[in-house]
Formats: C-alpha cells, structure tokens, sequence
C-alpha cells in the first residue's frame, strides 16, 4: 500500500517562499483543495439521460423539425420555420408549471413503449395555423382562450398529421405507431407520470408567418427505459447506414417506383387556330388536323414525348402500337 505523497525540500522552501510573499494564501489552497473533492449532486432529481443520448434526442428531433416544417408549409401556403431550440431534462411537475393556461395540449402513445407523451403546441401557433386554415393572413388573437369545438377538430386533425412526421423521424431507432389520445387546454388535467418521475423535454422554436411560440414534446423517462440502448449516436448513425444501403431498402423503393402512376397520352394531332376562328366555332364544324391518316400518333408521357406509335384495336379495345422509341428517359429528359 502506497503511502501519501512527500514534497521534496526544495518544494517546500517555494511553498513557504510563495506563502511568505503573498503569492498564494492558505485559503486559496483550501478551497482548491474542497473544489476538487465535492460535486454538487441533487438526489431529488437525478439525471437519467446521459449526454450522447441527449444529443441523439437532438438530432432525431432535428429531423422531426424538418419534416414538420415541411408538413405545415404546404398545408398553410405561408412561410414557415421550425428548430429545435434545446433538450432538456427535467421534472414532470417542473414542466407542466411551466405551461400557460390556457394551452394546447396533445397526449399521444409511442406504441410498442408504454405510456403517454405530451406534444404542447403554444396557443399563438396553434391560432395563427387555424387562421390561416380559414382563410385569413395567420394573425393569432391578441388574448388566448379555449378552442371551440370546431378549431379542436381543425388541431386535432393538423396534430394528427403531425405525428405521423413523428414516426417518420424516429424510424431510425424505432418503428412507432403513434396514437392520439385526447388533447386537453388546462396542463393540470395531463397527469401522466407521478410528479417527481424525469421526462425529457425537447423544445422547438416555431415560427409562421408573423407569429411566434414554442412548440414542446414531453416524453417521461420511463416511456423510453426499454429503448435507451439505441440512443446513442454509434447505435443512431449505424443502424442509418446499415438501412441505406441493404438491399431489403432499395427493393422497397423500387416496387414503390414501379407502382407510381404517371399520365400517357396519344396525341392524334394538333392544330393552330387564332382567338377569332376560336370564338367562330359551333357544333359540326370540322378542324383539318396536321397529322395524316397513316402516319405515326406520338405517344406524351408525362410531359414528354417518349414514343411513336399505330393506332389499333385489341380486341374490343382501343390499342396502339408502339412503333419508335423517340427518346430513352436519359437524366437530361426531365
């Protein structure tokens, strides 16, 4: 057993040197001393998330941010912007006194985990998008209060829409079907863990239009206890990659291509009129059109045209004959 460490002389003739001339006082060296033995640690609110899974928590719900911008960007037709602001943990009574009142509140399941999560939606948002669904320019009311029962089924329809960004954005981890619940205004009704359990809370600064606020996921540490293995950002960034290039991906992306609709059209011919000829137009009148009667139809597929063709009958059924290949789909074609 090692004893304790012994200064040399010359390193105690500088201590006492240094002490004599005021350089370094006794109680400098005590409180160095006390810094360096004791850490604060609050055991009425320990930390249950470790930094890397609160910077994976981070970076999914960058990617839910993103998605959601885009949901309610083309939902609202307006300028819309959404970040995460900050993920923070923290007690569940210390959120939900947070919370103004009155506000919207949405309480969803992350099914297969067990419990509830809470998505918070500030009631300057949550006007400005049912304004702007009614037609106006997206200006929340100057006093907040309760929604009447149509706006709730406008939000609860938007938040369920919602949740589906959520799912999307943590596939990575884990394949969600997430359920909404009820949505509540006062946060004194949203009991869902004791008070004192730790929930993560992921902040994301919204704005739409001329309006701002906050939008806030709650989510209770013992919804996420079974998965906290995968969030981490090894575990995140892997299973990432490992999904973007196996090959069970890109079949599923090819038979989604291969069933994707596209408009082909069989242009019999064309022909120019003027806006005097137009207005002349009535019934029997006969338009010469500039294709003759055995050349080739040109077949449009979206806005290209792809093929020549003949045209036929296949059995009881209109058919063409494809007869020339006019362009091949190179990636110049679009």
């Amino acid at each position: 057993m090692s004893g304790p460490d012994v200064l040399s002389q010359s390193e105690i003739d500088e201590l006492l040197s240094a002490l004599s001339t005021g350089v370094v006082s006794a109680d400098d060296i005590k409180v160095e001393q006390a810094q360096r033995k004791i850490k604060l640690y609050d055991f009425k609110r320990p930390d249950k998330f470790s930094k890397d899974q609160i910077r994976t928590l981070y970076m999914l719900h960058e990617n839910f941010a993103r998605l959601f911008n885009t949901y309610l960007a083309a939902l609202l037709r307006t300028f819309v912007h959404i970040n995460v602001a900050s993920v923070d943990q923290l007690t569940y009574e210390e959120f939900i006194r947070s919370l103004p009142n009155p506000s919207v509140i949405s309480i969803f399941q992350m099914r297969p985990l067990k419990g509830n999560v809470l998505l918070e939606v500030n009631p300057n948002i949550v006007f400005a998008i049912i304004d702007r669904l009614f037609g106006g320019p997206g200006i929340p009311p100057a006093k907040p209060r309760a929604l009447t029962d149509i706006e709730e089924a406008i939000v609860k329809r938007v938040l369920t829409k919602t949740l589906e960004s959520f799912q999307d954005a943590w596939k990575q981890v884990i394949l969600l079907e997430p359920k909404m619940e009820a949505i509540e205004t006062n946060p004194q009704f949203t009991q869902i863990v004791p008070p004192n359990d730790m929930v993560v809370i992921v902040t994301l600064q919204t704005k739409i239009g001329q309006a701002e606020g906050l939008i806030n996921i709650c989510i209770p540490y013992l919804v996420l206890e079974p998965i906290m293995s995968k969030l981490s950002t090894t575990y995140w960034v892997a299973s990432s990659m490992a999904k973007q290039s196996s090959d069970e991906n890109i079949n599923a992306l090819q038979r989604k291509i291969e069933k994707t609709l596209i408009p082909v059209v069989v242009q019999l011919g064309k022909i120019s009129v003027n806006i005097h000829e137009l207005l002349d137009l009535s019934p029997g009148d006969v338009l010469q059109l500039e294709t003759k009667s055995d050349s080739d139809l040109n077949i449009v597929i979206g806005t290209s045209e792809k093929f020549r063709c003949k045209p036929g009958i296949s059995g009881k059924r209109l058919a063409v004959q494809i007869t020339e290949i006019i362009s091949k789909g190179d990636d110049g074609d679009e």
